[in-house]
């Protein structure tokens, strides 16, 4: 059994350390702490669960691995680690009584719980919405979570309609939380889960809002004419947004995975510069079988890459803004929207430049921008798709381990050259060709 302490300690939020043989045995990083969890398989169903043994490095790897052994026997057996842990807590048995477990405690459980195995920024904006319910609803915070009524479930998230999507994500966290303490047994078992009921498929976005009014969803697709005038205006921008901008286009990634970007992902090789996305900063994390993500770097993309590894601080960010911390997706979505037209801060502003000349567009506009560039050179779907790291569905992804690494090379190179030609066009203020 190998442990290596230095490794832990550099652990990013989200990431994980394995040990060798001790299957299941995980050292997982949060924000705040390092927690020893037993990873595996419900007997009954298959679904995979996790309990947590202990906090590194109050408990060593030793200690660790002898409490994993008695967690892999209790389930060889037939039982369920997690559920023999809950129900061996002080005070257990008295949990089932409705007057005992606020809803509070029942929001905190959550908070303390599966709200941590998500992404740092996720978990912090989920907490937020969560703790501001708590404060905002005072009187409910502390009632018995077993006796919230069907009505009052409702009052809460109707009150809270006109911001629909935010509302429909703290149903869904209120239904896990109301879940997880009904399977602890903090709840009668005879308690309803009501925010799994109310409102259910009522709660839809009616779109973002423009100048006051609801433009209503919108699958935006940059045209090339418009690529090439934005690509013309990219020195009014600073360098951290612009180099995003560009890594967006050339690389099709998603902006959480460009934006997490650190020296030792990134790496020449036989065949040409790679950047490989560790699995657990990819969307496919929470997936069984899904790998790292591999992205071959050609053009703007590897000079920015290659100027970005020079410049590394000691946070190890590539993109590392001015406080040398994490520049972050939701900076960059934040900067693109204050330079829109519709943007209130667009009035405040002096000077001429300043004004994005293609408007009404997100950052992940880009990565669907150069999904439909690459279909539109004849890049075939399979390909196109192992691009954008999606995994592929149904039967195939089971049986088909075929990474494209190859293909992904020629399809990225070609895209590169397609862009440099869109950005020589609206540079030279010529039309590009549609």
């Amino acid at each position: 059994m190998f442990f290596d302490a230095r490794a832990a300690k550099l652990l990013q939020p989200g990431q994980h350390l394995v040990i060798d043989g001790c299957p299941g045995l995980r050292l997982v990083a949060t924000a705040t702490r390092r927690t020893w969890t037993y990873r595996y398989k419900e007997v009954a169903t298959g679904r995979m669960k996790q309990v947590s043994i202990g906090h590194w490095p109050a408990m060593g790897v030793q200690l660790a691995a002898g409490e994993w052994q008695t967690l892999r026997e209790q389930r060889s057996g037939g039982e369920d680690p997690g559920q023999l842990k809950r129900a061996a807590r002080p005070g257990a048995a008295q949990r089932v009584d409705a007057n005992a477990y606020t809803v509070r405690q029942v929001v905190q459980a959550y908070i303390d719980g599966p709200l941590q195995e998500r992404k740092t920024e996720g978990a912090i904006a989920a907490e937020r919405a969560l703790t501001r319910l708590l404060e905002e609803e005072p009187e409910l915070a502390e009632q018995p979570g077993g006796t919230v009524t069907r009505s009052q479930a409702y009052d809460v998230l109707d009150s809270r309609k006109d911001t629909p999507t935010a509302t429909a994500k703290l149903r869904s966290m209120l239904g896990s939380a109301w879940d997880l303490a009904l399977d602890a047994g903090r709840l009668p078992e005879t308690a309803p889960n009501w925010w799994r009921m109310i409102l259910k498929g009522k709660l839809k976005s009616r779109g973002k809002v423009v100048g006051g009014e609801h433009v209503g969803a919108q699958r935006r697709v940059l045209r090339s004419t418009e690529i090439s005038t934005l690509l013309a205006w990219l020195p009014n921008m600073h360098e951290l947004g612009r180099d995003t901008l560009q890594m967006y286009l050339w690389t099709c990634a998603r902006g959480a995975e460009i934006l997490a970007m650190r020296a030792e992902h990134v790496g020449e090789e036989p065949t040409g510069w790679w950047w490989t996305v560790p699995v657990e900063l990819t969307k496919n994390a929470r997936h069984e079988h899904a790998v790292d993500h591999r992205v071959p770097l050609f053009g703007r993309a590897l000079a920015i890459v290659q100027r970005r590894l020079k410049a590394v601080g000691k946070s190890g960010w590539l993109f590392e803004d001015a406080r040398q911390d994490q520049y972050r997706q939701h900076d960059f979505s934040t900067y693109i929207y204050s330079l829109q037209p519709h943007s209130v801060k667009v009035a405040k502003r002096q000077g001429e430049g300043l004004v994005l000349p293609v408007s009404d567009w997100t950052p992940h506009n880009l990565r669907r921008t150069s999904r439909t560039l690459l279909a539109s050179l004849g890049c075939p779907e399979e390909i196109a798709e192992a691009v954008l790291g999606h995994l592929p569905k149904g039967i195939v992804g089971v049986y088909n381990a075929y990474t494209y690494d190859n293909e992904r090379r020629v399809w990225l190179e070609r895209l590169a050259h397609h862009l440099e030609a869109l950005a020589a066009s609206g540079a030279a203020g010529l039309p590009a060709r549609p």
